[in-house]
C-alpha cells in the first residue's frame, strides 16, 4: 500500500522533477525508505535552532530510522529538494490512519540557510499541501517555535493560522525551554 501510495504521489505531481528557484536549478523527488542517511545528512547540517519544533530529534541515527521505517509503512511523504545531489531542504507530511486524529496530518518544512528567502519553503509547503488534499485529509497542522517568523509567514501565506501557543514546550540541549506554536489550516471546501 505505502509504495502504491507513493507512486501515485510521483505520477500525480511528476516526480522527479526540475524547477529553476533564481539562478539555482532545483530538483525535487519523493525521499525513499531505504534512504534515512540521506535526510540525516541534511539534518545535521542545519542550526539548532531550526529543529527544536519537531517531534522528534533528527539529528539521532534512530531517529532517522524510524523516519525511513515511517514512511515505508506510508505513515510519512517526504519531498526532498536537492541541488547537484545535495538535499538542501524538505517537506514532509506524517499522517497515522490508526488514530483517532486520522484525518489530521502534520506538516514539517526545513530548508538551508542559504536558500533561505529563494521561495524554496513556500515551494516545497505547497508541494506537501497538495499531497495532503490529495490524500482527503480535513486538516493541517504545522508547529515551529515562536520567534520563527519567517516560517510562520510561510504557513501564513499558504492559509494557515496560529491556533495554539504553547509556553515552555520544547528544552534545547542546554536545558533552555521554548514556546511551540501550532498553526493549522482546514481542508474542507478547497479544491486543487
Amino acid at each position: 500500500m505505502s509504495e502504491n501510495r507513493s507512486n501515485q504521489f510521483e505520477a500525480v505531481h511528476g516526480y522527479p522533477r526540475s524547477l529553476q528557484l533564481r539562478d539555482k536549478r532545483i530538483d525535487l523527488r519523493l525521499m525513499r525508505a531505504d534512504e534515512p542517511q540521506t535526510l540525516l545528512g541534511f539534518v545535521r547540517s542545519l542550526p539548532e535552532e531550526d529543529l527544536l519544533f519537531l517531534a522528534i530529534d533528527l539529528t539521532k541515527e534512530e531517529a532517522a530510522e524510524a523516519w525511513g521505517r515511517s514512511i515505508a509503512s506510508g505513515r510519512t511523504v517526504t519531498v526532498l529538494a536537492e541541488l547537484d545531489g545535495q538535499v538542501v531542504g524538505h517537506g514532509s507530511l506524517n499522517h497515522n490512519a490508526l488514530l483517532w486524529t486520522r484525518h489530521l496530518g502534520e506538516l514539517q518544512l526545513l530548508v538551508g540557510r542559504e536558500f533561505r528567502g529563494l521561495g524554496l519553503g513556500q515551494l516545497l509547503a505547497q508541494e506537501v499541501y497538495v499531497i495532503a488534499r490529495r490524500m482527503g485529509l480535513l486538516k493541517i497542522i504545522a508547529r515551529m517555535a515562536a520567534d520563527q517568523r519567517g516560517a510562520m509567514r510561510v504557513f501564513e501565506g499558504l492559509g494557515f493560522h496560529a491556533e495554539a501557543l504553547l509556553a515552555d514546550y520544547v528544552i534545547d540541549r542546554r536545558g533552555v525551554t521554548h514556546d511551540l506554536i501550532v498553526m493549522s489550516i482546514d481542508l474542507t471546501g478547497l479544491t486543487d
